[in-house]
C-alpha cells in the first residue's frame, strides 16, 4: 500500500503541533497523514489524543493513536460522527500536550525503574497517572521506599535521556539491550530505536519506541505505591506521581 506515515514523534517528543496532508481515511475514520506528531499505542504507552484543525478553523476530535495493519502508516482515530477532511488536504495536528507529557514522564520513570531494579521484565503498562512493570521476581528483596530512594536519586540526578539507532545487527550483538522476557524489538525495518538515559547511555539504553522527556528532573516526584505478588515468580512496581503518603 502507498503512502507511508513518517513518524516524526520518533525523532521530536516535544512537537505538539504540526501540518500534515491526508493521504486516505481508512475503515470510517482512521485518517492517514504523510506524517504523524501522534503516538500510535504500542509498547505499553497508549496512543495519542488531541485534534485536527483544518483551514476554516473547525476542529475533528481525535480519540486514539494506532499503527495501521502493516505498521508503516500511522491511524488517527477520529471520533464518531466527526467530518473529515478530503484526501490530500493539509491540516494542523494538535498533541492533547498535557496528557502527552504525563505519559513521557511516566514512560522514562519505567526506564528508569528497571535500573532501581534490574530484573527481567514481563510486562509494562504507562498511564497518564500510575505506571507498572512487572519484574520475573521470585521474591521482591527491598521494600517500596527503597527502591523509592534509588529511584528519586536517579530522577534528581538530572540525566540527559536521548534517542539513537542501531542496526539489527548491532542489536543482535549486544543482546543485554533487551530487557523484555517475553517481547522482543520490531524487526524489519533495518534499523532499531534506542532510548539512551546518561551521557553516553551509560545509565540505561534500550530498544523503545516510546516518548520520553529530555532530563530525568522533568519526571518531578515519584514513588513506588506498591509491590504485588503477581504468580509464583512475578512482581508488579506500581508508580505513581507525587510524593509518597505520609
Amino acid at each position: 500500500m502507498s503512502g507511508e506515515t513518517e513518524a516524526v514523534y520518533s525523532e521530536d517528543s516535544y512537537l505538539s503541533t504540526m501540518e500534515a496532508r491526508l493521504l486516505r481515511v481508512e475503515g470510517e475514520t482512521g485518517l492517514v497523514f504523510d506524517r504523524s506528531n501522534f503516538f500510535p499505542a504500542g509498547g505499553g504507552q497508549p496512543g495519542d489524543q488531541g485534534f485536527v484543525e483544518r483551514a476554516d478553523g473547525s476542529q475533528i476530535p481525535i480519540v486514539d493513536t494506532r499503527h495501521g495493519e502493516n505498521r508503516t502508516t500511522i491511524l488517527l482515530m477520529a471520533g464518531e460522527g466527526a467530518g473529515l477532511p478530503d484526501p490530500g488536504e493539509t491540516v494542523v495536528l494538535h498533541v492533547d500536550w498535557p496528557r502527552r507529557y504525563r505519559l513521557m514522564r511516566m514512560h522514562t520513570a519505567l526506564h528508569l525503574l528497571t535500573v532501581a531494579c534490574p530484573y527481567p521484565v514481563t510486562c509494562a503498562a504507562v498511564g497518564e497517572d500510575e505506571g507498572r512493570i512487572d519484574f520475573d521476581l521470585p521474591e521482591a528483596e527491598t521494600g517500596k521506599d527503597e527502591v523509592t530512594e534509588a529511584l528519586m536519586a536517579l530522577v534528581r540526578a538530572n540525566h540527559p535521556v536521548s534517542i539513537r539507532w542501531i542496526t539489527d545487527a548491532e542489536l543482535d550483538a549486544n543482546p543485554g539491550l533487551v530487557k523484555s522476557a517475553n517481547v522482543r524489538p520490531p524487526r524489519g525495518s533495518g534499523r532499531v530505536r534506542i532510548v539512551a538515559i546518561g551521557a553516553e547511555g551509560e545509565i540505561d539504553s534500550q530498544p523503545c519506541g516510546g516518548t520520553h522527556v529530555s532530563e530525568t528532573q522533568e519526571i518531578g516526584d515519584i514513588h513506588v505505591a506498591k509491590i504485588e505478588k503477581k504468580g509464583k515468580t512475578n512482581r508488579r512496581f506500581r508508580l505513581r506521581f507525587g510524593l509518597p503518603p505520609a
